[in-house]
């Protein structure tokens, strides 16, 4: 089966190392886990990753976070793959450092790329994988810090945080996101 894995980001070096780009960093792990390179596509990056009997496609959209949507309709329509089978990395803002948590649709909690993707496939119920970047910054200073970069405390784990935000994509693809759900979200 097909699934299509996709991780939010901005485009740019000047957003490489940003809380923002998480689901990039996620993906970026994934692929070079297996050897594997992204190519510059259609509204993205992507690259395939056999994961046993299953095929991710992960993308990176080129279409910066707050015209997602654009990408996810597109890579859906282009690989058959029906909203069951969508994942959405993102970073979440009410989420400790490091917490992470898989649902099967909900609330875009005011993150403007889910916000796209929602608009443009019409329904909130497909599956995202919440990474927690923490939320201390002071009043007014949301998009400061989702732009800012990682702290040192934070990025001593960052390695085994994205292992784990990785072991939790594959699962979603082998074992289905309730297993998933219910095996990783409480740890």
């Amino acid at each position: 089966m097909n699934h299509l894995i996709v991780g939010l980001g901005n485009i740019g070096d000047e957003y490489a190392r940003t809380r923002h780009n998480i689901g990039f960093r996620v993906l970026d792990a994934l692929a070079k886990a297996s050897n594997l390179v992204f190519e510059d596509r259609r509204y993205g990056f992507v690259t395939t990753l056999k994961v046993k009997n299953q095929t991710l496609t992960l993308l990176k959209p080129s279409t910066y976070m707050n015209l997602s949507g654009n990408a996810v309709r597109y890579w859906m329509n282009k690989e058959k793959i029906p909203i069951e089978r969508l994942l959405v990395v993102v970073d979440d803002l009410s989420l400790p450092f490091g917490q992470l948590r898989m649902r099967p649709g909900g609330s875009e909690a005011g993150h403007n790329g889910l916000k796209h993707i929602t608009s443009v496939l019409g329904t909130q119920q497909y599956a995202r994988l919440r990474f927690g970047i923490g939320n201390d910054f002071p009043r007014g200073g949301q998009i400061d810090f989702v732009l800012g970069e990682f702290g040192p405390e934070d990025l001593a784990h960052m390695d085994e945080r994205i292992a784990v935000a990785c072991e939790m994509v594959q699962s979603f693809a082998l074992s289905g996101i309730q297993y998933t759900m219910n095996h990783y979200n409480k740890k």
